[in-house]
């Protein structure tokens, strides 16, 4: 069922199994607790951060799929995305799960763009079992993006620090879990923004608009929600988002407000303005998110996964920063605890 630019799901595809991998600096975090693996250095045994990112994904991957008590074969569809040239990560990681493969590229809005897609396959009967996943890694993002981190250089208090980490998660037409309920799909937002330090500046109004979007479409508010949260505008673009919001008649209560890159981080961790990366709302949502929503903690949740489409050719060009963010609303049934 389609409201505007939002999907209904009538038969809210579950969310049979999730999973999220971390790196050191996650682990010093105060999510912590809710990561399936942590390692101990950024390397992960490999011989660059590239092939250590496909790593992480790998794992999340098959971490997930065990955790559904499901094999590879029973996989009909992967669908992931990532942050480096042509999709590497996620393309390699395909070739070693060996399943049908679509590859997303939405920057740091990747992890909804994937469950959107995913739950829409589900729901319309395409598919019974659908891999979503997404990894970034703080060491190849600098390198490809900005500066190789041996370069040691200054950055303004605008950036955020990419996460290492990776999520995915597997949802299903049948079982037992949170359900998504509906997408709404961003449009691109561009404010001629150009700044790569700034990212939540430049995405903070994309995710408004899809909030904007969403309330709209359904006939709700933001009560309709235990929290709402956005991917990762950061301490700068999350004020803004706020502002904005306000601005235009839709305050969202501080309790119920969040964003994944204020959360995945202590205060004192040297981070700037916050986390950021495909991996950001990914790790907190199919780790800390999910996990309360299984404790019962949380009811219904609207992850806004927030992405910045630069890249360094783009850049180099001076061209402004394209922005999106895509919504997924997610719910736990009363019956699920009974």
């Amino acid at each position: 069922m389609k409201k505007g630019r939002t999907w209904v799901f009538p038969n809210k595809p579950i969310i049979l199994s999730s999973a999220a991998v971390g790196g050191p600096f996650e682990a010093q975090g105060p999510l912590a607790k809710d990561f399936d693996i942590l390692h101990e250095d950024l390397w992960l045994g490999q011989d660059s951060y590239e092939k250590a990112e496909k790593k992480l994904l790998e794992q999340a991957v098959e971490k997930a799929i065990d955790k559904a008590e499901k094999k590879k074969e029973d996989i009909q569809f992967f669908l992931a995305g990532d942050l480096m040239n042509q999709l590497i990560t996620s393309s390699f990681s395909a070739r070693t799960l060996g399943a049908p493969y679509i590859g997303l590229f939405g920057a740091c809005s990747t992890s909804m763009e994937g469950m959107a897609l995913a739950s829409l396959m589900v729901d319309t009967g395409y598919a019974e079992l659908v891999v979503a996943a997404t990894a970034s890694h703080n060491g190849a993002a600098e390198k490809q993006f900005r500066y190789p981190t041996e370069y040691g250089s200054q950055k303004p208090p605008t950036a955020q620090w990419t996460v290492t980490g990776a999520g995915a998660a597997v949802i299903a037409s049948q079982g037992k879990g949170p359900k998504v309920t509906s997408a709404t799909i961003g449009r691109i937002v561009d404010m001629g923004i150009s700044d790569p330090f700034n990212m939540g500046g430049a995405m903070a109004p994309a995710a408004v608009d899809t909030l904007e979007t969403h309330f709209r479409d359904l006939r709700i508010d933001a009560f309709h929600y235990d929290l709402i949260l956005t991917g990762d505008l950061g301490r700068v673009g999350h004020r803004i988002a706020v502002d904005l919001l306000k601005k235009h008649g839709l305050p969202i209560p501080q309790d119920r407000f969040g964003d994944c890159g204020l959360m995945i981080y202590r205060e004192d961790q040297p981070v700037l303005a916050g986390g950021s990366g495909a991996a950001c709302s990914a790790v907190v949502t199919y780790g800390h998110v999910l996990n309360q929503m299984r404790k019962g903690e949380l009811k219904k949740v609207l992850i806004v996964a927030t992405g910045a489409l630069l890249s360094p050719l783009s850049f180099q060009q001076n061209e402004s920063i394209p922005c999106i963010a895509h919504a997924v609303s997610i719910e736990m049934e009363m019956e699920e605890f009974l």
